[in-house]
């Protein structure tokens, strides 16, 4: 399944989840000072790109450490999106990750797992090694998914109070659901090309 670069955006997004992580960052983001959640929630984010872009750059080289297939890590990426995907449809999402309160966020849970979890992993390797040739494409589409999904989690309590907890609830599991039809188009995909296309 090849992409461009707004399908690709598209697919980040929906991978990436900002909506759905907003009440976590909320819950995350309760104990810190308030005069520090934005250098927190910058530094997460910067993170968590960081992470998406090593895996990005370094997806062919994993691939062939490993003796993986494109094939293989399509059907792999197609199942940990469906999970995922699921996830977003039934899940309430509030309570996933647990914080203390009493400590600053490091890496875990903002930026690893709840931005750069495996299934954005997954995204960013396949996207990298199913067309390599169009990486600034990719970069460019990751750094713009990043963005978005930092100002949506910099404005989450604003945009809680504009929409209401049941509406962003609503966009999650429609976005869920989209993510579903993706993730099954992946996992067809990369079984057409094992059993059609010659090795």
């Amino acid at each position: 399944m090849d992409h461009t670069f707004v399908s690709a955006l598209v697919l980040l997004l929906l991978v990436l989840d900002p909506f759905g992580s907003l009440p976590i960052f909320i819950a995350v983001m309760r104990g810190v000072a308030p005069e520090r959640r934005t250098i927190v929630a910058i530094r997460e984010v910067s993170i968590a790109f960081g992470v998406l872009l090593a895996f990005m750059f370094a997806g062919q080289s994993f691939l062939n450490l490993m003796h993986l297939s494109e094939r293989s890590l399509e059907v792999a990426g197609g199942v940990i999106l469906l999970i995922i995907a699921i996830r977003m449809i039934f899940a309430t999402g509030g309570e996933i990750y647990a914080s203390d309160g009493d400590r600053e966020p490091l890496i875990f849970p903002l930026a690893v797992p709840l931005l750069a979890g495996p299934s954005a992993m997954a995204t960013v390797l396949l996207l990298a090694s199913r067309q390599p040739e169009r990486i600034t494409h990719w970069v460019a589409a990751l750094t713009l998914a990043m963005v978005i999904s930092g100002i949506l989690l910099l404005l989450a309590d604003r945009i809680r109070k504009l929409l209401g907890t049941p509406m962003v609830s609503a966009i999650e599991k429609l976005m869920g659901l989209v993510l579903t039809a993706i993730a099954v188009e992946m996992i067809l995909a990369g079984l057409k090309r094992y059993f059609f296309d010659p090795l």
